[in-house]
């Protein structure tokens, strides 16, 4: 990344999920933040991304000029998504940005939480990712399997929990009761739902909320402790440096889940560092030491 003198610059930062994404006009001290649907590349065409900038950001933007677009997403680390995304910018901005990079939501992660200095940066929203950054490249980083085979600890992952235990009638009758008063669903609509439809993963996140919202019943915390321990014992006790260094989180789910991943962090011996709802707030702390926005 390139860095500039030019404090009038209009920055255009993006931090996208699968579920949503929050952009961020910045210049000097003032930024406007808009919030878009997220925009995964895995599951949407390039025309499909531009008529979601088109019809939901550039009116947010007001015709205001800019000069510079930093997009963290999704999917990004792959060359083919990542140009779908740079194409489909382009052709909305055209000719009025000439300066667009493209960043898997990962580094984005690794910018917001660790800044300039080494870590460990987690992902826990709709899905799950992390890394072990050095203060300026991400070094080595867990695979990524999507919800399907992986996703530890995401919100898809914790919905998926769920589902079993009510498809399999697990839950005890209060917990089951519950469920049927909040989501009114059967099991045809959620098969169809998770094997027919689109965007399987976003679904399966929605019902990563009955865990937050049924707190301290006995089976929720242990559905919300062994989701999340998969995803401390499947990725994080793999970097050697998880014990040498902070390991920071952000995403949806880690903030709802926070005094969980806490209580894991000190179990394992880990050192829990920052713990964030979105990175956002971290990408501009970013930009603004780095490079004088």
């Amino acid at each position: 990344m390139r860095a500039t003198k030019n404090k009038s610059q209009q920055l255009l930062l993006a931090d996208s999920g699968s579920t949503k994404t929050t952009w961020c006009l910045l210049s000097g001290s003032q930024k406007k933040i808009i919030y878009t649907e997220g925009i995964s590349p895995y599951f949407m065409e390039e025309q499909e991304i531009v008529s979601l900038l088109q019809s939901a950001l550039v009116p947010a933007l007001k015709k205001n000029k800019i000069d510079r677009i930093v997009f963290y997403g999704t999917g990004c680390s792959n060359k083919v998504n990542s140009n779908k995304v740079k194409k489909a910018l382009q052709l909305v901005f055209q000719s009025h940005c000439p300066d667009i990079s493209i960043y898997h939501d990962l580094m984005g992660a690794a910018h917001a939480l660790c800044g300039q200095e080494p870590g460990i940066a987690c992902i826990l929203g709709t899905g799950s990712n992390s890394c072990y950054y050095d203060g300026k490249k991400i070094k080595r980083n867990s695979p990524g399997l999507g919800y399907v085979l992986g996703d530890e600890g995401s919100g898809a992952y914790l919905g998926k929990i769920v589902l079993q235990h009510y498809l399999y009638q697990t839950f005890d009758q209060e917990l089951m009761q519950r469920f049927d008063r909040q989501f009114e669903t059967d099991k045809d609509e959620i098969l169809n739902r998770v094997y027919r439809q689109p965007l399987a993963n976003r679904y399966l996140a929605g019902f990563a909320k009955f865990l937050a919202e049924n707190r301290g019943h006995y089976m929720i915390e242990n559905m919300i402790e062994d989701g999340l321990n998969d995803f401390f014992f499947t990725h994080l006790t793999q970097y050697p440096q998880s014990r040498k260094l902070p390991i920071h989180f952000t995403g949806s789910i880690a903030d709802a889940f926070k005094d969980t991943i806490q209580a894991l962090c000190k179990q394992y011996g880990f050192t829990c560092g920052h713990i964030l709802k979105e990175p956002m707030d971290g990408l501009i702390r970013f930009y603004r030491n780095s490079f004088n926005i």
